[in-house]
Parts: C-alpha cells; structure tokens; sequence
C-alpha cells in the first residue's frame, strides 16, 4: 500500500466530500441537539476556493491514487494584541480518515506531515478543537501530543 501525503486538487473534491459526510454522522450522533441529519460542512464551491488558497491548506493521503483521508488547515497570525503574545498559527480545523481504514496509521501520517509542514513554514502553534463526545478523537489527538488547554462550555435552553 503506498501512501502519499499531498495537497488537495479540484480532483479530490468528490472523495474529499464523501470523508465530510462521515465526519457529520459523528458529530450529528453526538449532538443531534446542534448538527443536522446530512449536513455538509463545504460545499464542492467552498472546497475548491479553499485548494486555491494559501491561507487553508487541505492535505489529503493519497493510497495507491485514492483519497483515504484529509486534514483541513487553516494559517493565522497574532501580532500587535494587547493580551497576546505574536505567533504564527495553524489551525487543524477537521481531520478524517475512511472508515474502512481507521487504525491503520493513516491519521497518524496525515497529522505528522501537518506538523512538519507548520515547522517547516515557521509555525509557532499548532491548535484544534474536538469535540467532548468523541473520545476516539481526543485519544488520538492526545496520543500525538496535544493537550487541552481550554474547555468550550454550553447550555441548551
């Protein structure tokens, strides 16, 4: 099985959105109170705006031609802030990897290259959210170094 870590094309979009439908189920099962039954969270539009630009890379792992997983990215910076100090930022804003081929170490070079990616870009931080609900994740995230460093809180009314 050869795997490549590359940067998403217009060509990816079909996979690319089939792996966001997968990520919805999760979450929409999770909070059904919040996330809609067949949601998408891009439209092919949005995701072929994002290939183009810079600012939010969309790494993919290719196996042997085939679109196994992504890790959408989005670059910030802080400078001049009153609180906070400057840094250059990357922000993880969704990781998926097949269902059929979770475990086998796909997430794990996606997330790698990700970071590679920020060091070798001059990244300060790299950051993401996860959701409570989804110990997979969490345990993941955790396995590959990262640690909570705040808790989004909420109350349905």
């Amino acid at each position: 099985m050869g795997t490549i870590i590359r940067r998403a094309v217009a060509g990816d979009c079909e996979k690319i959105l089939k792996l966001l439908s997968e990520v919805e189920a999760i979450h929409q099962k999770g909070r059904p109170d919040i996330f809609r039954v067949n949601g998408t969270k891009f439209t092919e539009d949005e995701l072929v705006r994002m290939f183009a630009d810079d600012a939010t890379p969309i790494f993919v792992a290719d196996v042997d031609g085939e679109v196994m997983g992504y890790a959408f990215c989005v670059l910030g910076e802080i400078k001049d802030s009153t609180m906070l100090l400057d840094a250059k930022t990357l922000h993880i804003e969704d990781v998926c990897v097949d269902e059929n081929t979770r475990g086998t170490g796909i997430g794990g070079m996606i997330l790698e290259y990700v970071l590679d990616f920020a060091k070798k870009t001059g990244i300060d931080r790299v950051d993401l959210d996860v959701w409570e609900f989804n110990n997979t994740a969490r345990a993941f995230y955790e396995k590959h170094g990262f640690k909570v460093q705040k808790r989004r809180m909420d109350i349905v009314l």
